[in-house]
């Protein structure tokens, strides 16, 4: 079998994969939502590649590079939401009688010829027909093009080194951090803030649309291609082999739980989950350092001034917690679900230590949120009304997909375990808890009032705190209802 037709073969797989999977009907519910999206997303993209053209005619055909460095890191950022490394995807072809290497390489090509992409072409297409018409030369337009394409690919495998390695460690995030850290920074420092950006724009500019940059940007794919592949095979066969550090450590107690019995102890399994599940333990890091640099980001620039921003970022910064782990509520238990039914009311006080776990949590977001509070960013009436909101109706809400959610997710995630998924009712439910309250809260502040807007919020985020008995006790009935579905979709997806 030559790589032509392995490739074939693993692309079919993949898609045979997908649809196989037992939430993919769901899913095409969310892919629904995904393609309107990138539709819009798409439309703006466009608008801004016309924009940056009509500027740029007339022998300023570099500008496109200048935007490029900034569209890449936001490339960078959105392949977290769906690529996948070729170590996750390795694992079932290890032992085939093909080469590791044969299959790791072709998983790295789909990668580097994955639809997303062909996103970035929205704008540089038009960009590059505007320059043209301009007076650039028809294959000056191409290599334009290709180069830009280029530098797309070439950060497609950057992402792919850096997820991988950070599934590993979640200290590798200091390499993407230092190296755009050092690509800004080492300017600034050396000619000066302003004159700095004017060194960058200038370097950009005049060496970006070069035969240095497409060279130096084809041995970078070259050299990324050589660490990705050798990376990926050696993760995998150490996983495989099932080799980990021998490291032993006494089992944590929390004795101060045991007073308040079953809920208590699950209590003390929620506070172990997160620390010793890898999966769980990299979300609330990556959720402290969003929080952090959101708090200094609004305490100490002019950066999102409108109400809206203002708004939508403090419910953010609560909801983050319980939003990227509660819409899977339930998933890891479906691990060991049949034990807990044994027991009775043992779901009902697995819920009940989920919510008092997950409003405890809110203690970290109230901290960091100091700074905006102090530099008047935020005012106390907001930060308590979006703190209750949270509390009452957006873990209402999330506590809801309990009932409904039916796929098992693995207690410790590594580079080789299944993949996320979705269904419509997360999808749905995480629209309305991220953005419903926002545009609540401003009709609410402009008709009444900022005082008036956000005490009648508290109120009925308080109203619906203090209901938490009820609607945790209905959500329990329910899923005693679906129990043998739930248990069914569980055991066939462990």
């Amino acid at each position: 079998m030559n790589r032509i037709e392995l490739y074939k073969l693993l692309r079919r797989n993949m898609k045979l994969s997908e649809k196989r999977n037992p939430m993919f009907e769901q899913n095409k519910f969310g892919k629904l939502f995904a393609y309107l999206g990138l539709a819009f997303m798409s439309i703006y993209f466009i608008a801004l590649g016309t924009f940056l053209g009509w500027s740029a005619r007339g022998g300023e055909e570099g500008a496109i590079f200048i935007m490029m460095s900034f569209l890449m890191i936001l490339d960078f950022f959105m392949r977290f939401g769906g690529q996948q490394t070729p170590s996750l995807l390795i694992k079932p072809y290890l032992l085939m009688p093909i080469k590791k290497s044969h299959i790791v390489d072709c998983f790295i090509v789909m990668a580097m010829i994955n639809s997303f992409n062909v996103i970035w072409l929205t704008v540089i297409l038009p960009y590059a027909f505007i320059v043209w018409c301009g007076g650039l030369g028809g294959w000056e337009t191409i290599g334009l093009i290709l180069l830009c394409e280029a530098i797309v690919i070439l950060n497609a495998l950057w992402y792919m080194l850096v997820r991988t390695l950070v599934n590993q460690k979640i200290w590798w995030w200091v390499l993407p951090i230092a190296v755009y850290g050092s690509a800004v920074g080492i300017p600034l420092l050396v000619f000066g803030v302003e004159k700095g950006f004017y060194k960058i724009f200038d370097f950009v500019f005049d060496y970006g649309f070069s035969w240095t940059c497409a060279a130096v940007v084809l041995v970078l794919i070259a050299v990324l291609f050589v660490v990705n592949s050798w990376l990926s095979r050696r993760l995998a066969d150490s996983e495989v082999a099932a080799e980990e550090e021998k490291t032993f450590s006494p089992t944590t107690r929390f004795s101060f739980l045991e007073r308040f019995g079953m809920i208590g102890e699950y209590l003390s399994l929620e506070v172990k989950s997160a620390m010793r599940n890898k999966a769980i333990r990299q979300r609330y890091i990556q959720g402290l350092v969003v929080i952090t640099m959101l708090s200094l980001l609004l305490a100490f620039t002019d950066t999102y001034t409108g109400a809206f921003a203002v708004n939508i970022w403090c419910l953010y910064c609560f909801v983050f917690f319980g939003a990227v782990n509660l819409v899977k509520i339930m998933a890891p238990e479906g691990n060991y679900i049949d034990f807990l039914f044994t027991r009775r009311e043992s779901i009902l006080d697995l819920l009940r230590a989920k919510y008092y776990f997950f409003c405890i949590v809110l203690v970290l977001p109230l901290l960091l949120l100091i700074p905006p509070i102090v530099s008047g960013r935020f005012s106390i009436l907001m930060i308590l009304a979006y703190l209750f909101i949270t509390t009452g109706v957006a873990y209402g809400l999330l506590f809801q997909l309990a009932v409904y959610n039916k796929q098992s997710l693995p207690l410790n995630e590594k580079i080789t375990s299944k993949g996320n998924f979705e269904n419509s009712l997360q999808l749905i439910i995480e629209l309305v808890v991220f953005f419903v309250p926002v545009f609540i809260a401003l009709i609410l502040t402009a008709v009444f009032g900022d005082t008036l807007g956000y005490t009648i919020m508290i109120v009925l985020g308080a109203a619906a705190t203090i209901a938490h008995p009820y609607w945790l006790r209905n959500i329990y009935t329910r899923m005693m209802r679906r129990r043998y579905e739930n248990i069914e979709g569980f055991h066939a997806t462990r």
